[in-house]
């Protein structure tokens, strides 16, 4: 049987590539398996030789000590791979097909899955509804950030490229299909971006490139994007954003108004999450901030599509109330100006056949707006030092070197 090596949490500010066990097509206990789901047997799901697996910044959250995942999880929920075992149960599925992995695990079975609502999954977790791979409180099941991995349910989730090496062609665009472009592209649709709309996308890691390259793909007239770190706006900008630095500016209608002449936007979007910062150069940790801001710049009746990542646990909170999720929100000002919220999980496969075909088809070009970085698997520790300081990178980890360089 092939070895397998992986990426695992150690603690906080610590990850290390280790040999982990050859995936099997039963759920086995280790860091993070929900004891209910121990012997889960998948004969509904194949194994994997990892293509292309990436860095997200939801797996920062955990590397930097912001949640309760235990040492030794394998992480990493956004997975390309090749079909190399399928299960005795899978019909459609074959082995050597190229397939993208929604983060989202979902059955297929339960009313959310019938309804599309993937991201809501009530047979996949037994602690509440929802489920990814290699991510805390999220049933356990084991990251892709490895040379192999089992997916269940694979004729339900798995999208099949159409031509192999034509997907290989354009690997570093379609590896995205797994979560931050349809994450991207969720938080755009959710904020009701339309052809000739003004569009504020806040923070400018690879989510909000994303969602900022959503909303032109979806016809915004204007899309701004704000965030503290310049290298990650000059990134926005290279693709056709506008931009403001609420490091050197903080106050944010101001800058809009500069742009737009106008004060406001039609809709906002909120990249950031829980970790945000407040605005100005001695800022510090404020988890509200985004919520609020965009509150704030966005038009009554405007809608805010919020596909950034908020807990319910945080050890490394600022106060008690953050640390179970719980912070000041101005719900009357979203009250007032009649906003409509959309939070949660993105159900990747309600976008990522669309999205495929447009990569496909030229159309989008997400690997460059998020600045894909191609590296090995034993350059990841390093790499998720990099992004933690800021870079603006998406790096993408080539475990067996099957990327054309």
């Amino acid at each position: 049987m092939s070895g397998n090596r992986a990426v695992a949490y150690v603690g906080p500010g610590k990850v290390e590539v280790r040999d982990i066990s050859y995936p099997e097509l039963i759920l086995r206990d280790g860091p993070g398996v929900n004891p209910l789901n121990v012997g889960r047997k998948c004969d509904h799901g194949v194994i994997l030789k990892v293509v292309t697996t990436n860095i997200c910044g939801s797996d920062q959250h955990m590397v930097r000590g912001r949640t309760t995942a235990p040492s030794g999880l394998v992480l990493g929920h956004e997975i390309t791979g090749e079909v190399i075992e399928v299960g005795r149960d899978v019909e459609f599925i074959k082995k050597g097909d190229l397939v993208s992995v929604p983060f989202n695990i979902a059955c297929g079975r339960c009313r959310n899955c019938k309804e599309r609502n993937t991201h809501v999954c009530v047979n996949v977790n037994p602690d509440r509804p929802g489920s990814a791979y290699g991510y805390v409180d999220m049933g356990g099941w084991v990251g892709g950030q490895s040379e192999y991995v089992m997916v269940p349910y694979a004729d339900f989730q798995l999208l099949k490229f159409p031509d192999k090496d034509q997907a290989m062609e354009k690997i570093l665009d379609l590896t995205m299909l797994s979560d931050i472009f349809p994450t991207g592209y969720h938080g755009a649709v959710s904020a009701g971006v339309k052809p000739g709309t003004t569009v504020y996308v806040a923070g400018a890691g690879p989510v909000g490139l994303a969602a900022a390259h959503s909303a032109q793909l979806l016809g915004a007239a204007v899309v701004i994007v704000g965030d503290l770190n310049s290298e990650r706006l000059a990134q926005a900008r290279s693709f056709g954003c506008e931009t403001v630095n609420l490091r050197e500016h903080a106050n944010l209608a101001e800058q809009i108004e500069q742009i737009l002449g106008v004060p406001e936007v039609d809709c906002a979007i909120d990249c950031v999450g829980f970790e945000a910062h407040g605005h100005g150069h001695n800022h510090g940790e404020a988890p509200a901030t985004v919520l609020n801001s965009i509150m704030e710049v966005t038009r009554a009746a405007g809608r805010l599509g919020i596909p950034g990542l908020y807990v319910t646990g945080d050890p490394g909170a600022v106060d008690a109330d953050a640390k179970v999720g719980t912070l000041k929100i101005r719900i009357g000002l979203g009250w007032a100006k009649a906003h409509t919220f959309v939070t949660g999980q993105t159900p990747v496969m309600q976008y990522h056949r669309d999205l495929m075909m447009s990569i496909l088809s030229g159309r989008a070009q997400i690997a460059k707006a998020v600045n894909a970085t191609l590296i090995s698997l034993d350059q990841a520790p390093a790499a998720y030092t990099e992004f933690d300081q800021g870079a603006s990178k998406k790096f993408v980890i080539d475990p067996h070197n099957l990327v054309k360089r």
